[in-house]
């Protein structure tokens, strides 16, 4: 199993860079995972669009969702339409981004599933598993299993005891931390900080952390440090063209 950063920004992106957006992949079967601001240009130098297996969104923000509608685009309108594209969301999650063109326009071009946490399904190789995780709008917390090797992504969420589940002995917790230290108290609820993020790798016995979605232009150092404070492992930025292989 691989996954391969696009973009780690939370909110908007920084210059040269991308939101949050990931490509898991594994016996050549390839998940997009959130395709949020500016990630389709960074997938389409590694793969063509008509390329990806299935969609995984984690909640319905701009921020990770906004390039589907460029994506679906290049499929639909290309000379040779691939097969319809899985998309897997929270229901009504993706209603703004497919209405961004004509009614009709993107007909044919995805198939719609919505996740249902407590329900796990398979995503070609993949055994997907979604916690549903508190943020401003309904969130999932997404565990994909494959060859004996476990990605953990949490979306956006503030602190739960359901973290702990979701990246329980994975291979790799891709966590939000959007703040160092601390976040602000209008959204201390649903955000997560790297000091967060390390207590939950910590606790879950997670082999790797990779923090994502820090607030465009942070600097790396405060994060890694306020993530190693509670984690001895493994622990990086999620930047684009960062790859992680996972082997299995």
């Amino acid at each position: 199993m691989r996954l391969t950063v696009l973009g780690g920004c939370g909110a908007w992106p920084a210059a040269g860079q991308a939101c949050s957006g990931y490509l898991v992949e594994h016996e050549g079967f390839r998940v997009l995972v959130d395709p949020g601001y500016a990630t389709l240009p960074r997938l389409l130098e590694l793969v063509r669009a008509e390329d990806v297996d299935a969609v995984l969104v984690s909640h319905g923000h701009p921020d990770h969702c906004s390039d589907l509608n460029p994506l679906l685009r290049a499929r639909a309108l290309g000379d040779a339409p691939p097969a319809a594209l899985p998309v897997h969301a929270p229901p009504g999650a993706l209603d703004a981004v497919l209405a961004l063109d004509r009614a009709g326009m993107l007909a044919g071009s995805f198939e719609p599933h919505d996740l249902r946490p407590g329900t796990p399904c398979e995503v070609g190789p993949f055994l997907m598993e979604a916690f549903p995780l508190p943020h401003h709008v309904p969130n999932a917390g997404l565990r994909l299993s494959a060859g004996g090797r476990t990605v953990a992504y949490t979306g956006d969420t503030g602190p739960d005891p359901a973290l702990v589940t979701l990246a329980a002995d994975a291979d790799l917790l891709l966590a939000e931390a959007t703040y160092p230290e601390r976040v602000p108290d209008e959204d201390a609820p649903y955000l997560s900080t790297a000091r967060d993020a390390g207590r939950t790798a910590a606790a879950a016995g997670a082999a790797r952390l990779l923090l994502t979605h820090l607030w465009p232009d942070t600097p790396h150092e405060p994060a890694l440090a306020a993530a190693a404070a509670s984690y001895a492992g493994e622990t990086a930025v999620a930047v684009g063209g960062l790859t992680v292989d996972l082997g299995g």
